[in-house]
């Protein structure tokens, strides 16, 4: 099956320390998920450690976001690696990984998603995820700088 990877990068003027702490515990990403918000009755399950490698977050919720569920497989302060299934609408397993590095004034901070894909979803991908997942990436990214930031 072919593989696929899409990343963005931000720069945020906070450092290294106060950018993992938003992504290394499940219970903030209702802060800044581009996806949390598509669904007001959207179902969280948090289980496993309460932040870093063991947290757990599953969700279920309406067709925008489907259901699915993450796991944090490494951390550390540069880096912060998930397990991500998709269960509904589509099945999919990939790996999310959240690089932080020094960067002018703060912390570079680049998010990937990385997996397979069958020949159908690759032509979809092409032609709608890859451009969907990169504009959610960019809309988390903003997110994440803002919350950082203040």
């Amino acid at each position: 099956m072919p593989a696929f990877a899409q990343t963005r990068t931000t720069t945020i003027k906070a450092d290294a320390p106060t950018v993992h702490a938003i992504l290394n515990d499940f219970h903030e990403w209702g802060k800044w998920s581009p996806w949390e918000a598509l669904d007001p009755e959207l179902k969280r399950t948090f289980t496993g450690n309460d932040k870093g490698v063991g947290a757990k977050y599953a969700w279920v919720g309406n067709k925008k976001v489907g259901s699915g569920n993450m796991e944090i497989t490494g951390s550390t302060p540069s880096r912060v690696d998930i397990d991500l299934e998709f269960i509904t609408p589509f099945k999919a397993k990939n790996k999310t990984i959240f690089e932080l590095s020094p960067a002018d004034g703060g912390t570079r901070l680049s998010w990937t998603m990385s997996g397979d894909r069958n020949i159908l979803m690759t032509v979809l991908g092409k032609l709608y995820f890859d451009k969907a997942i990169l504009k959610d990436f960019d809309k988390g990214l903003a997110s994440i700088k803002e919350i950082a930031e203040a």
